[in-house]
């Protein structure tokens, strides 16, 4: 008579909910620990708002008493907060963590390296919503600050841009040796895309071909289609059609480079 071994399979099961919710518990802790990574996406922006939102500019159409420099500024500010956390701090924690070999550890338990950057898209997203949700109270308690028209476009238009420069800021990751790297090429695209989209000032005085491209990269478009959603305007589709094409772009480019050490 021969025996038969029964092998009886026991199915793998990955982590829990409960794993999902401590990993992104301990990101948040991280970003509250880093002083300059927490007050500067919530600080800056709000900072330049208020040192420019007290002057004298004509009535925003359709906005009530709300100025057109109040208009400008508001998603302006929105737009800041998001390029700062997804450009500029999200990379620089990704390349703290693979320069310290934490990814390659994680890729031989449960908690795979995957979960690092769904626990930081999540911290960003949750971190971004708490600058912007500032931004839109002081701005109600110091400015005379309408609803925005088209309050369902600017929703949309918000996501856009977030998609966009998260997207942004995981290729930024996906080629940074250091952490240092990480943040100096997160400030040059950060300064960069903000000044060709005008953030510091009228587009008019660049060049034609510095102005036409930043109105297509991501914070150009993301300030000018929440300006026109807020405005009541109707947005650009060659404007929303690049932050959608920066989004794939740049999340397939950083899928492909990106390395776990």
């Amino acid at each position: 008579m021969t025996d038969h071994t029964a092998q009886v399979a026991i199915p793998r099961t990955g982590p829990g909910p409960r794993a999902w919710l401590a990993l992104t518990a301990h990101e948040g802790r991280m970003v509250r620990r880093d002083t300059a990574g927490l007050l500067i996406p919530l600080g800056m922006p709000l900072l330049i708002m208020v040192m420019n939102g007290g002057g004298d500019s004509p009535t925003a159409p359709g906005l009530g008493g709300m100025t057109q420099q109040t208009a400008f500024l508001l998603p302006m500010a929105m737009v800041m907060v998001v390029a700062i956390v997804g450009v500029i701090n999200m990379p620089s924690f990704l390349a703290t963590y693979r320069r310290y070999k934490i990814l390659r550890r994680l890729a031989v338990t449960p908690a795979s390296p995957s979960m690092v950057l769904v626990a930081q898209v999540v911290v960003g997203l949750l971190q971004t919503l708490a600058g912007v949700v500032l931004v839109l109270v002081v701005a109600a308690m110091m400015f005379d600050v309408a609803p925005p028209a088209a309050p369902l476009a600017l929703v949309a238009a918000f996501v856009a841009t977030t998609a966009a420069m998260f997207a942004v800021g995981m290729l930024i990751a996906a080629v940074s040796p250091t952490p240092n790297a990480a943040l100096a090429i997160g400030l040059v695209a950060f300064f960069a895309i903000m000044a060709l989209g005008g953030g510091f000032g009228n587009t008019a005085n660049l060049p034609d071909a510095l102005a036409t491209a930043g109105q297509y990269l991501p914070f150009g478009a993301g300030l000018e289609s929440m300006l026109a959603a807020w405005l009541g305007e109707p947005m650009n589709a060659g404007q929303v059609g690049a932050l959608g094409g920066v989004t794939v772009v740049a999340g397939l480019v950083s899928a492909r480079l990106f390395r776990w050490e």
